[in-house]
Parts: C-alpha cells; sequence; structure tokens
C-alpha cells in the first residue's frame, strides 16, 4: 500500500491514508479513511470526479464506496504500476479531505410520511434517539443529506450524516419487508429503498420516490454527492400522490 499521510489532515503520519491497494488483475482503490466521516466521503467523490476529467484513456470504470475510489483499467493497454504511479501523482496534486464536491450535483426535496402505519418505527427510532417523535421528524427534515454512496439495492442510497442522536443500532432482528420508498434510519444514516426488501433498519418513512427506473436511459435516480431533504407531509397528501408519476412529488434543483 501507499503511504500517502502526509496528504491527509484527518489521520496520524502512521496511519497511512490515503491508500492505494491493487484489486484483481486490472483494478486499483484509493481508500481515504477505515470509517465513515465527511471529509472521507468528500474525498472520495472528489477523486472520482478527478479521474473523469483526467481522461485517462486506460480506464474504463470508476465507483465510489462510502470512503474509497475504485478504477478499473485495460491491463492490456496499461500496466498496474503505471495505472498505480498516474493515480499517485493526481492524489499528491491536493488535500482531497478538502476538495470541493463534483459539479452537476442536485438537491431533491422529497415528500415523506412519517410514523403512521404506513412507517410504524418512528416512535421506537425517536425513543432511541432519546427525542420526541416531533423532534426526531424536525430535525431530520431540517438536515441536508447527501447521498454517500449508492449500494444494496440497484439505486439506492446512502443519506448522511444526520445528527449525534440517531447514532442508533440496527435492529437485531429482521423486519420481514418494507415497500419500496420507506426511509429507514440506522448508525445516523438514511436508506432510501429502492425496492421491496427486508431490513434491519428502522422504518420510520414513507414516500412514492421511485428510485430504480429500468425502462429509463438514466435507471438510476440519485448519484453520489446528490442531497436530498424529506419533506414531511400528512398521510392524506400522501394518498393524492398516488399515479402522479416515478418522483412521487419530489423535485430537484441543481446544487452550485
Amino acid at each position: 500500500m501507499t503511504d500517502l499521510a502526509s496528504h491527509s489532515p484527518l489521520a496520524p503520519a502512521d496511519a497511512g491514508w490515503p491508500r492505494v491497494s491493487n484489486t484483481g488483475f486490472d483494478g486499483l482503490v484509493v481508500q481515504f479513511a477505515d470509517r465513515l466521516s465527511e471529509p472521507a466521503n468528500r474525498a472520495a467523490l472528489a477523486f472520482r470526479a478527478a479521474i473523469a476529467r483526467a481522461g485517462w484513456s486506460a480506464v474504463e470504470e470508476t465507483s465510489t464506496s462510502l470512503v474509497s475510489t475504485y478504477l478499473r483499467f485495460d491491463p492490456l493497454g496499461v500496466t498496474h504500476a503505471a495505472m498505480r504511479a498516474e493515480v499517485e501523482a493526481l492524489l499528491a496534486t491536493q488535500d482531497w479531505y478538502a476538495a470541493a464536491l463534483p459539479e452537476g450535483r442536485k438537491l431533491w426535496r422529497v415528500p415523506t410520511v412519517f410514523g403512521t402505519d404506513l412507517a410504524p418505527q418512528l416512535e421506537e427510532a425517536a425513543a432511541r434517539a432519546g427525542l420526541s417523535a416531533e423532534e426526531a421528524v424536525r430535525q431530520i427534515a431540517e438536515t441536508q443529506l447527501r447521498v454517500q454512496t449508492i449500494g444494496f439495492a440497484p439505486g439506492q442510497p446512502y443519506l448522511g450524516e444526520l445528527p449525534p442522536a440517531f447514532d442508533i443500532p440496527r435492529q437485531t432482528a429482521l423486519t420481514p419487508q418494507v415497500p419500496e420508498g420507506a426511509v429507514v434510519v440506522a448508525i445516523r444514516q438514511i436508506v432510501l429503498f429502492s425496492v421491496t426488501t427486508p431490513t434491519g433498519w428502522r422504518h420510520i418513512g414513507q414516500t412514492r420516490f421511485r428510485l430504480f427506473r429500468r425502462d429509463s436511459d438514466q435507471p438510476f435516480v440519485l448519484r453520489p454527492g446528490d442531497e436530498v431533504l424529506f419533506t414531511p407531509i400528512s398521510p392524506e397528501r400522501y394518498a393524492t400522490l398516488e399515479g402522479t408519476g416515478p418522483d412521487g412529488g419530489a423535485v430537484a434543483e441543481a446544487l452550485t
């Protein structure tokens, strides 16, 4: 692994962040931390965007996780050593933990029912956070959440971070099923489900926002770096959104 800790304000010198690792015969991973933080997520997103801007002809695919950037390259066109040298040179150009987020991001405002029979674990989650249900909804609704990564199911975002009170654990048992559009919470994150699925996270809200659109030219609606605000609505308003289209009343605006 490459020791580039001098470029990281977050880690002591012996931590060695960021780290570059080979992945298989045609991939490299740049890891910016071993746990989630806003600066490490920012670095992963910004570095992926920088790779795209660099226009390296050998790079065939890039993606990000919560704190890492992955790139896949053509091993017939460039060696691991040469690709790694390019990556390390780009890493050395700036402090990625303080880098600007990628351009072209959007802010989505998503109408959401909190609690009721549609999302029955709001009270339980709020109690775990030491809050009333009303205060929990207020804090969530006022927090602009970043799409930190896409994973688990097609187009499904992990959103964060919530205030510290929401550092609550997952359940010890699975909820057998939550519907598409469910808003679930744990460990200071929200997941907005793109499919109907079991979960160990607590179901606190429900939307009509459809994130995975298999027949669209862009089947994944949200992208890493986008941001989301959940706008509380009544069950009656939620009912009127049925049949209004896959956005379910959500609206987007460009982020500068």
